[in-house]
């Protein structure tokens, strides 16, 4: 069904102007172009390559650790990666399963072939989305409002807002040791004159640097010398609309480096790019490249390897672990020194690619530019690294989009509601020098915001939006009705003793000594629900995960109702809005660093101001006591997520 390479698109009557214009295809772009379309407006995507619409340039892999919460937030709001995802599939794995169900996180490795086809079909064959192939050279803005596009041949494209998700093409430069050369990624132009454009519009741009490592072809690695990685026997589909993961998994391979390798870096460090002074970007902390693990962790006799395939039968093979920018004599000199290795043929050198971002503090919790109305931006030139991240941004930059258009009010979600909530919080509070890549300890209210959850947090948003069907909603609430009964049982049942206990001695559980109910016994850290199941008074199935619902919410109970009054308390400040033209510059009392930050980054409430750093316990004081003079604010700003849960 999905065809690599068949292009097509539709052409325009240029004498009717878009409702939305969508500026590139990938992840963000893809995301935000579907959104709109769906929500009934007139949508174009101006991309450069239709072809590569959905394309991976880095790991063909999707979720992670805190990364496949975004991935099912996405798609219980009604995004697509999840589903795309679950179809491009290779290999499913629930990460960090050792610890607290609040870190689980699934991940799959994907064909990233299979994966840009069924995303450029579902792009290509999606109502009122138009595929533009160009290049958008200037954003055209008059009154502080966005009106349209130029594109390179002159063109104009006029629409009611636009959503830029430009990726890592604005000024893209690729290093390849000596070698520079523009592009924003293996392959592809990158877009010189819009980031002038908005430069000379008063945007504030940065400069930031990712990579990738080389790909080397599977027929000539030996991949007996490595320790298989399998994926899980019962897979977790990411979508809620995948019933089953039923497609055959493909094993990965884990090695490591050595001291060979790191010899032959440090040997030629002063031909990295990095460290010869031909990069000013700032990389990623959490994922260097193999030169800046060996210069930074000098001690450290090895670094793990990843070995992926990009495909279920393509050819290469993702070497995830050692991304770099040496020059290509020296990546051939790693190569071989791993053992398993050392008979690679290196299919594509890996490279760094420098690129202009746009500081997010320039943005509202929208994604609407603060100093341009209707311009909206997404992905990682907002700062962040990553898919899922980029989806993130794209779909709620493109929901704001349409309710923009529409007159209506905004959405948007707290950090007590989702990681996407914590996400574009971040971007558009904290100060981002390097670009941003969502964790788990990211999130202070982790335990109430899990991956198995994600559809009772925000399915309801998805209703209320027209994204998602009100039938799936219902079988949501049919689970947690379901599981509310289950929770009452274990509550009501008394454990008995006399059965019970020898069943526990020979499950090597502890025995329980005095009268307690199934559910005091579920809260000990090594029972579980199948362990207290056949007691109580009704048989009750847990399958489908339910069981996993039950015991966070019974093991749990303590620390998520302490946590429910912290939430309480951030949401009272969250109702208190800042007026966009308060007057920081004229309130006395106020630290010189906060008046700084503040001016900068103008925060729309109590809750966002008291996350800057820099703004201290006294200042916060201060600009409550002036927002009780001077009343609510006048200018409309949303205090919380507008958008409203249908009722339960």
């Amino acid at each position: 069904m999905f065809q690599r390479n068949k292009v097509r698109t539709y052409p325009h009557s240029m004498d009717k102007p878009f409702d939305i214009i969508v500026i590139g295809g990938g992840h963000a772009g893809c995301e935000a172009a579907l959104v709109c379309a769906r929500m009934g407006l007139f949508t174009a995507m101006v991309t450069l390559q239709v072809h590569r619409i959905g394309y991976m340039p880095c790991n063909p892999a999707v979720g992670g650790l805190a990364k496949g919460h975004l991935v099912k937030e996405i798609d219980a709001l009604g995004g697509e990666i999840g589903r795309a995802t679950d179809q491009a599939g290779i290999q499913f794995r629930m990460l960090n399963r050792g610890k607290g169900p609040a870190v689980w996180s699934p991940r799959a490795q994907v064909d990233k072939y299979r994966y840009a086809d069924i995303m450029r079909y579902v792009v290509e064959n999606q109502k009122n989305l138009s595929l533009v192939p160009a290049e958008v050279t200037r954003i055209v803005i008059q009154h502080g409002a966005f009106q349209g596009v130029e594109l390179g041949d002159g063109t104009r494209l006029m629409a009611r807002a636009c959503v830029l998700t430009t990726g890592t093409f604005l000024k893209g430069l690729m290093h390849i040791g000596e070698t520079k050369v523009p592009g924003g990624r293996e392959g592809e132009p990158e877009t010189t004159t819009l980031s002038a454009s908005l430069r000379a519009s008063g945007f504030r741009l940065g400069r930031l640097k990712t990579g990738t490592p080389p790909r080397v072809l599977r027929c000539s690695v030996d991949l007996q010398q490595f320790e298989p990685q399998a994926g899980d026997s019962c897979p977790t589909p990411f979508s809620y609309r995948t019933k089953t993961i039923t497609q055959s998994q493909e094993l990965c391979y884990l090695t490591h480096t050595n001291a060979v390798t790191h010899d032959v870096v440090r040997q030629h460090i002063d031909r990295a790019p990095m460290y010869r002074g031909d990069i000013d970007a700032i990389g990623t902390r959490y994922c260097p490249s193999i030169e800046d693990k060996v210069v930074r962790f000098p001690d450290k006799i090895r670094h793990q390897i990843f070995i992926e395939p990009e495909g279920r039968d393509h050819p290469e093979l993702y070497l995830n672990g050692i991304s770099t920018s040496m020059p290509v004599d020296v990546q051939l000199k790693i190569l071989q020194s791993v053992p398993g290795l050392d008979t690679a043929i290196m299919r594509r050198p890996g490279y760094a690619v420098e690129y202009d971002f746009f500081p997010p503090d320039q943005l509202k919790r929208t994604l609407e530019s603060k100093h341009v109305d209707r311009l909206f931006f997404a992905g990682q030139v907002n700062g962040t690294s990553g898919y899922e991240e980029a989806a993130a941004q794209g779909f709620m930059a493109g929901v704001n989009a349409v309710l923009k258009t529409r007159g209506k009010p905004p959405f948007t979600l707290g950090r007590d509601e989702a990681y996407i909530g914590v996400l574009i919080d971040d971007l558009t509070t904290k100060d981002i020098d390097e670009p941003y890549r969502m964790f788990t300890s990211r999130a202070e209210f982790r335990l109430s915001l899990r991956q198995d959850n994600a559809d009772e947090r925000l399915m309801a948003y998805g209703v209320e939006l027209g994204l998602i069907p009100l039938s799936a909603w219902d079988g949501v609430q049919k689970r947690m009705r379901h599981m509310e009964e289950i929770i009452g049982q274990l509550e009501r049942t008394p454990f008995p003793t006399v059965v019970g206990n020898p069943r526990f001695a020979a499950e090597a559980l502890e025995p329980v000594a005095k009268p307690s109910t199934l559910a005091q016994v579920l809260r000990r850290p090594q029972v579980r629900f199948r362990h207290v199941q056949p007691y109580m008074s009704r048989t009750v199935h847990g399958g489908n995960g339910l069981d996993r619902h039950v015991e966070c919410a019974v093991k749990y109970v303590g620390y998520l109702e302490r946590q429910e009054r912290d939430i309480q308390t951030v949401r009272e400040m969250e109702a208190q809005a800042i007026p966009e033209d308060f007057p920081y510059h004229g309130i006395h009392g106020l630290s010189t660093e906060a008046r700084q930050k503040l001016m900068i980054k103008r925060p729309e409430t109590m809750a966002q101001a008291s996350r800057i750093s820099g703004v201290r316990a006294s200042d916060l004081s201060i600009i409550a006591v002036h927002l009780q003079r001077s009343g609510p604010p006048k200018n409309g700003r949303p205090t919380t997520t507008d958008v409203q849960k249908p009722r339960t």
